[in-house]
């Protein structure tokens, strides 16, 4: 049985007890989120690694891309990013490898990996493709399905299928007279394989055997928006909203055979559009958890990506995102360093926890309580023990002078803390 099936039927699962316990939240009312596709726990029936939550009422979720590219083949740097993500805080990793060894990366992630993983299935069909001489018009939905299936198996928590991408959004999008028709990587794919052959998306079209494998792995589906916006003039167009009402009714039809589902959302959005983005998801696809890639809310933050994603994702998350897509310094240039993955975490880590304050969950205001509490009592380690990067305020706070142990450099003997508590006590 799925995890929505066992919800349906009532079951409170060790699983569901975990994250209840965890998230300080009611079990029974968790598992009636499950089952009625307003949260999920996405993880593998294959893969054995601590439950997480994602959706209504819980906190929201990071996650980190990894993945090598043709160009650039480093096996242990990926693994280094691997173990520096978790150390930071993700909550999930995707690999969105297109080079190198796909296949034994993926099987170092697995098995490495203590967090959920994630992976585009359409990206390795493509890879295997041209490597047999073929072009991407030449894939068959065989290939592709055959590559999902080896995922599920292998314990990939959740894919990210571009299923609402239809010949009829693609003929929406001629016509929208869009500045970048198409970003998406998986779905600048499936539309040349679709104008080329002149057929239906076979995600689309064969939905039920996307079901099909999902269930029978409990793997969750993260409904892919290969339609997001790649730039604030095409954000919230015609063409985003006819994939986005595609993928409502395939969440539908997930929930009702049992399948965990996530929708995917943009992109580059306008600061002012950001709330509406999520409010239209959410009324669309009936509270299904939401999966926001950045947003971005400048198209011009080349090498700062990291600080216009954490904008839009705080707003984003603060009006009912649940699970935040890392953007990193290196996003739109190049695939991201150690130090472009450690700054993209506690970036979205800190974008995720100022809108947990704004939805009222417990342990994110308790974190800033005892912040505050620290820096009321200059405790210098209770402060570092509280930031989102120790390591950084540790090295930095080793270079203050040692006249100015208790308090910072930046106002030395005049600290207005000190200051005040000395006056206050000759009163």
């Amino acid at each position: 049985m799925t995890r929505i099936e066992h919800a349906k039927k009532g079951d409170i699962t060790d699983e569901v007890r975990a994250v209840a316990e965890r998230e300080c939240v009611n079990a029974e009312q968790l598992a009636s989120d499950i089952a009625d596709g307003l949260s999920v726990i996405p993880i593998n029936n294959r893969h054995k690694i601590r439950p997480i939550g994602i959706g209504r009422g819980l906190s929201t979720k990071i996650n980190a891309n990894i993945g090598t590219s043709k160009d650039s083949v480093m096996f242990e740097a990926e693994k280094a990013k691997l173990d520096l993500l978790i150390k930071y805080g993700a909550d999930a990793v995707m690999d969105l490898s297109t080079g190198g060894p796909i296949r034994e990366l993926r099987a170092m992630i697995m098995e490495r990996s203590s967090i959920a993983v994630g992976t585009v299935p359409i990206y390795e069909t493509v890879v295997r493709t041209v490597q047999q001489n073929r072009n991407i018009a030449g894939m068959t939905a065989d290939d592709l399905f055959g590559v999902i299936e080896e995922h599920a198996e292998e314990g990939v928590d959740f894919v990210t299928v571009h299923s609402g991408l239809t010949l009829k959004a693609v003929e929406r999008l001629k016509s929208e007279g869009r500045v970048l028709d198409i970003v998406s990587r998986g779905g600048s794919f499936l539309l040349e394989w679709m104008v080329f052959n002149g057929r239906e998306n076979p995600l689309y079209e064969d939905f039920d055997r996307l079901i099909e494998i999902a269930k029978k792995h409990d793997m969750t589906l993260s409904l892919g928006d290969g339609l997001r916006p790649g730039c604030l003039e095409d954000a919230t167009d015609r063409s985003q909203l006819e994939e986005l009402l595609t993928l409502g009714e395939q969440r539908d039809r997930a929930i009702e055979q049992g399948v965990q589902v996530i929708i995917e959302g943009p992109g580059h959005v306008p600061l002012n559009q950001v709330e509406l983005n999520i409010r239209l998801q959410k009324e669309i696809c009936k509270g299904a958890p939401f999966y926001v890639l950045g947003p971005l809310v400048t198209d011009s933050g080349m090498g700062y990506d990291h600080i216009t994603g954490a904008i839009g994702g705080a707003i984003a998350a603060a009006a009912g995102a649940d699970f935040l897509c890392y953007v990193t310094p290196a996003e739109h240039i190049r695939l991201p360093s150690l130090d472009d993955v450690r700054e993209g975490v506690v970036a979205s880590k800190l974008a995720a926890h100022a809108a947990d304050i704004a939805k009222g969950i417990k342990s994110a205001i308790n974190r800033d309580k005892k912040m505050a509490r620290a820096r009321k009592n200059l405790d210098w380690s209770g402060q570092i023990a509280q930031s989102f990067d120790p390591e950084k305020v540790k090295a930095w706070r080793a270079e203050t002078p040692p006249s100015e142990s208790d308090v910072c450099s930046m106002c030395g003997e005049f600290c207005a803390i000190r200051t005040v508590e000395r006056a206050l006590k000759n009163e």
